[in-house]
């Protein structure tokens, strides 16, 4: 999905087989790994293949196109800046029976994508308050939407609003990955040709995982030393860097396979 988003999907062509199987070797990925993978993802409605001849290329579907373009602008304009905060919070409250337990992971799943933490059971929180059409969408889609409520408030005086914030979201685990990320790339210096199309790959691979993991909180609520900040400064650098070399290294690739 990484190569798709990032070089298929920008050129709106048909790509063969055999650019996608080269492309995905650089990564390690075997070539009977890499066709299963297409073919996976083809029956998942992402994909549709045309053969010509003996060979076969690859269209994204209209709702493969549309998902990889919202998950192309979520993952590019991710950490680029932080909006204000007027301090309050939007608070669901919604309570699924422990009987039901694929219904809570589901729930549970769903919200903590869309940047809600939860400190108790049944109480859902984000600094975002225009994240609840949001939630109500995911309480509708999993049939608890009757039975929920939902309110903005901000913090009272009892107890800390640190201790909720670490109670809701574990930011020890998350500081962790982004500083294992700017490990990888900070001192990469990859050189032309395969070495900038990998190392442009991996960095966006590598990436596309924080905007579902990250809540996004405000920096009134982030330790003053958040390695989310730099993570995302060297992410952007990074890809502005790289992107002119991995573009060059993929149309060369297409070339080399006849074309798209």
């Amino acid at each position: 999905m990484t190569l798709l988003g990032e070089y298929v999907l920008p050129r709106g062509e048909p790509v063969w087989t055999s650019v996608l199987v080269e492309a995905l070797a650089l990564a390690g990925v075997e070539e009977k790994s890499a066709r299963q993978s297409l073919a996976r993802t083809a029956a998942e409605g992402w994909l549709v293949s045309e053969r010509d001849g003996r060979r076969v290329r690859w269209s994204l579907t209209d709702p493969g196109r549309t998902l990889l373009t919202e998950g192309a602008q979520r993952i590019y304009q991710f950490g680029s800046g932080q909006p204000g905060w007027d301090g309050r919070w939007l608070v669901v409250l919604v309570s699924v029976p422990e009987a039901r337990r694929d219904l809570r992971h589901r729930l549970r799943t769903r919200l903590s994508w869309a940047g809600f933490g939860s400190p108790e059971a049944g109480v859902w929180i984000s600094p975002h308050t225009s994240r609840e059409p949001e939630a109500l969408e995911v309480l509708a889609g999993l049939g608890l939407a009757a039975g929920a409520m939902s309110f903005t408030a901000c913090y009272g005086a009892v107890g800390r609003q640190a201790a909720m914030v670490a109670r809701a979201w574990d930011l020890t685990a998350l500081a962790r990955l982004y500083q294992e990320f700017t490990s990888q790339f900070a001192a990469l210096d990859p050189g032309p040709g395969d070495g900038v199309l990998h190392a442009q790959t991996m960095l966006v691979h590598g990436w596309r995982r924080f905007p579902f993991l990250d809540p996004q909180l405000p920096a009134e609520l982030l330790p003053p030393d958040w390695s989310g900040a730099s993570a995302a400064g060297l992410f952007h650098d990074r890809h502005a860097r790289w992107r002119p070399g991995a573009q060059r290294r993929w149309d060369l690739l297409l070339s080399s396979h006849g074309g798209q």
